[in-house]
Order: C-alpha cells, then structure tokens, then sequence
C-alpha cells in the first residue's frame, strides 16, 4: 500500500454501465455523513490530444482503445496528489476532439477522497496499484447502449446513425476485448446500476477504514 492520505477509488464500466451515477452517489454519501472532501475524476480528460489530424484522419481513430487515453499523464498527477500536490487537469472536448487550450481545472491536494472514473483504468497495472479500492458496474450491454444513445444525442449533438455505427464498429468490440476482462482485478463489482445501496455501504465503511488508516500512521510517523 501506498503512504498517503488520499484514498483512490477506481469505477470502471462500459460507456452509459452508470459509473457517474455511482461516483456522485458516493460522493453525496461521504460528504454528508463524514463531510470529506471528496472530488470526481473521469478519464475522459486524459483522451488524447488530437488537435494536429485532419477531419478524415480523425474519423478513423479508435476512441475506445486503452491507447486513446494519455495514462502516463494522468499516472503523473495522481503521483502528485499522493505527494500532497495540487495538479491541473486538462479539459477535453468532444466535439474538436481536443484538449481546450490554455484551460484547466483545479483538483487540491488537500482532497480526502478522488473517485476516479473510466473504462480502461484497469487495464494499466501502475493505475491499479495506486488505487485502494477498484469498482466494476456490471451493467446488461443493451442497457449500456440505450443510456449511452440518449446521452450522446441530448449532450453531443450527435445522430442516431453515427452513434450506432460506433457503438457497432468500436464500443461493443472494445467492451469485449479490454473492459469486461478487467472485472476480474475488481474489488467489488457492482450490479443494478449506480443506485446499489449495499455497495454504496460496502464502499463507504471502507473509504472510512482506510482514512483511519492514514490518518493514524502520518500522525504516528510526526510523533
């Protein structure tokens, strides 16, 4: 185990399984029964910059690939974090498919608990030693899919067409080849959507337990 005082909660999903669900489920949670500071993390705004392609060269990308995402940064930050350093993160946007330029957002250092969420978090061994608690939504695909159409339409402003033929063409294989393998490096795997009352207990006596932990030895190590 890491020395530090933050604890790291890994919820990994496929794309709509309900994992913001779940991490603002945990954070209303923690901040009204124990008042931490807790902050959300998605692995979104570690996709990769891809400012430099063109139009075509763009629309052949894999978005949904464990290489879309720059690990070694966001590996970088949560170093920094466990070092009692504030980071900026970068901010992505879908529709550039870009990181926005010269605008970042704060994470402090003084955060009790970062719930970091993604879909390819567990498929990096470093991340998943740096996380003390490793969540999987285990959520029906056809559920996944419906979700993830009704947001993509509402919030991207994309079609019907272009977010079946990807969820034909890269979501769905994706989801096959890296994501539902990961479930096995799970702590706890979590079914009927990010409203799991029994998980959310599980999770919060946990995070309790591991800030009594930190807490007891950073204070034991100044005395």
């Amino acid at each position: 185990m890491l020395n530090k005082e933050i604890v790291i909660i890994g919820v990994v999903g496929g794309s709509g399984s309900g994992k913001s669900l779940l991490a603002n489920t945990i954070v209303e949670e923690l901040e009204t029964l124990h008042a931490e500071r807790v902050t959300v993390l998605s692995e979104d705004h570690y996709y990769r910059d891809n400012s430099h392609l063109s139009p075509a060269e763009l629309d052949k990308l894999n978005y949904d690939h464990p290489d879309a995402f720059e690990h070694s940064l966001l590996k970088k930050q949560l170093q920094q974090l466990i070092e009692g350093q504030d980071i900026e993160v970068p901010i992505y946007d879908y529709a550039t498919h870009s990181r926005v330029k010269d605008k970042t957002f704060p994470v402090s250092a003084q955060t009790s608990v970062l719930i970091l969420e993604g879909i390819m978090l567990f498929n990096d061994a470093q991340l998943r030693k740096m996380m003390d608690i490793k969540i999987f939504m285990d959520t029906p695909m056809d559920v996944s899919f419906l979700r993830r159409l009704l947001r993509d339409q509402k919030e991207r402003g994309r079609s019907v067409d272009s977010i079946v033929s990807q969820y034909l063409e890269t979501v769905r294989p994706m989801f096959l080849q890296f994501i539902e393998p990961s479930k096995r490096y799970a702590d706890i795997i979590v079914p009927h959507g990010g409203k799991n009352k029994i998980a959310i207990d599980l999770i919060r006596t946990k995070v309790r337990e591991l800030l009594n932990q930190y807490h007891y030895k950073t204070n034991h190590i100044r005395k």
